[in-house]
């Protein structure tokens, strides 16, 4: 029999149902990882039985798969929106911004996101990230075109967006350090983290020269 999931119309129940067990699941694995979760305690978590669960989705690789590209698809807007400006330091500091707020608005997906790396992606799902290499590509192309003509500062572009992915997504992935090291912090987390950050790139990124004078 067809899964739910394959057919072409979905009735408003089982579109229902599908977020519910795709929420359940983000919650499991974004804390415990892949291999930490079951199909069974994802299906405890969403309130039905396994057998229910299962006539929505195969398996558990098959939710982890869809969970996935859903993310990748959050982290590419940002990314996505990042364009050749007049300004390309502010462009940056506006990429630095969307970022946190991924960070703020999406800290599950963050950190399920942040596990797969660690754990290391299942050659299955590989081609998964194709997309991600190709929009990085292009904006590391982007970056360098920047440096060249001498509009930003000399920066290696990878280290660059590596520590701009470091510096925002810490927020997400490392909230319950933030929240038990400076729980006074909390309110205005992520305006503060802005506010920072930033003023950092944009010192970074500013070129030397009489240009840079505002």
């Amino acid at each position: 029999m067809a899964k739910a999931r394959d057919t072409k119309t979905k009735t408003r129940i089982q579109r229902e149902k599908t977020e519910e067990i795709l929420a359940a699941a983000l919650d499991i694995f974004s804390s415990a990882g892949f291999r930490g979760a079951s199909i069974n305690e994802i299906s405890k978590r969403a309130g039905m039985s396994t057998p229910s669960l299962l006539y929505y989705f195969q398996s558990k690789e098959h939710i982890h798969r869809e969970l996935l590209s859903r993310t990748l698809l959050v982290w590419l807007g940002p990314l996505n929106l990042m364009k050749d400006s007049d300004d390309p330091v502010e462009e940056i500091c506006t990429y630095v911004r969307r970022k946190l707020e991924i960070s703020e608005q999406f800290p599950r997906e963050s950190r399920l996101f942040a596990n797969e790396i660690l754990m290391g992606i299942p050659r299955a799902e590989q081609s998964q990230f194709d997309p991600l290499r190709s929009i990085f590509d292009a904006k590391i192309a982007l970056i360098e075109s920047w440096v060249r003509d001498g509009r930003i500062a000399p920066v290696d572009p990878h280290h660059l967006m590596y520590s701009i992915w470091a510096t925002t997504q810490h927020y997400a992935d490392f909230e319950s350090q933030i929240k038990e090291l400076s729980p006074e912090k909390m309110g205005t987390l992520f305006r503060d983290a802005e506010t920072h950050l930033v003023a950092m790139y944009r010192t970074m990124l500013v070129p030397n020269g009489p240009e840079a004078s505002e």
